[in-house]
Order: structure tokens, then sequence, then C-alpha cells
């Protein structure tokens, strides 16, 4: 990496390099659709994610090209006093810079923008199957202190 990494929110011209990312690995490949034209399904995601305050989409980019996505989701909460919370969602980073510390970056930039939003907490999630992820986010302050659950619809 010979640049300076920059954030910025994502655009519509950022989407092919995001769902590449996204589907860049063993579980994203069974999920995500990479084909040109991309499926409609993400442009209709990326405009609900834009219009909404509460949400951000946020690339890292090495000169023009992005480098790293995440989203993240700002949430009101009647609990904590009506706190807020940020839930970092779609941690991801081109197979060229992953173990150089853009991953790293991206969360210290989300949890920074959380303070910035006055966010008493900042969750996230990873799959049970992604090791290295976990031991990631411990790395970086993150405790596992609840059992998530889901349910596929």
């Amino acid at each position: 990496m010979g640049n300076e990494i920059m954030f910025r929110m994502a655009t519509e011209e950022d989407l092919e390099s995001i769902v590449s990312m996204l589907a860049d690995d063993i579980l994203g490949s069974k999920r995500e659709r990479y084909q040109l034209p991309l499926p409609t399904s993400y442009l209709q995601a990326f405009e609900a994610i834009k219009s909404d305050p509460n949400n951000e989409l946020v690339v890292a980019c090495e000169g023009d090209k992005v480098i790293g996505v995440q989203q993240i989701t700002f949430t009101p909460y009647l609990t904590h006093q009506g706190g807020w919370r940020a839930t970092i969602e779609g941690v991801r980073t081109s197979t060229s810079v992953r173990g150089k510390g853009v991953g790293t970056l991206l969360i210290r930039w989300a949890i920074q923008r959380a303070k910035e939003r006055g966010c008493h907490l900042v969750q996230l999630t990873t799959d049970k199957k992604r090791e290295d992820a976990l031991r990631f986010y411990e790395r970086l302050g993150f405790e596992a202190t609840h059992e998530g659950l889901k349910l596929k619809l």
C-alpha cells in the first residue's frame, strides 16, 4: 500500500467493487451474486441505504481504488436511557490488501463515527465460521458478551 487510505460515503459507481468484495470469500460466494450487470436488488438496497440518515455505507480507498467497505447503522433504543447504538455490518477488504491493516482502519473509523453520532455502544456480529474475524474483532477490543440469534426468512 503506497497511498494514504481515505474514507468516504459510497457512491453508485462503487457498487461493482463492493459486491465483488462481498462475494470474495467462502461464505459470501454462497449468498452474493457478483455478475455484470449487477442484479437490480443491489442498486435498490444502495438507494435505501443512501436515503436513510441512520445508515452509512463507507468505502476505504487507496487513490481511486475501493479497497474496503462497511455499513454502519445508527439505532435509537429505549434501553440505556434512550441511548443510540452503532451496528457495523458487511466489513470486507479487497484480497490485495488483506492482512495489511485496512480492516483495522475501517473499524477504528466506524468507532470514531459512532462517537461523533453520540452512540454509547458499537456492536457487530460475525459468523461463527469466521474464527479469524472473531479474533480480529477481539484484538480491537470487542467482547462476545451476548449470544446472538438469527432467523432466516
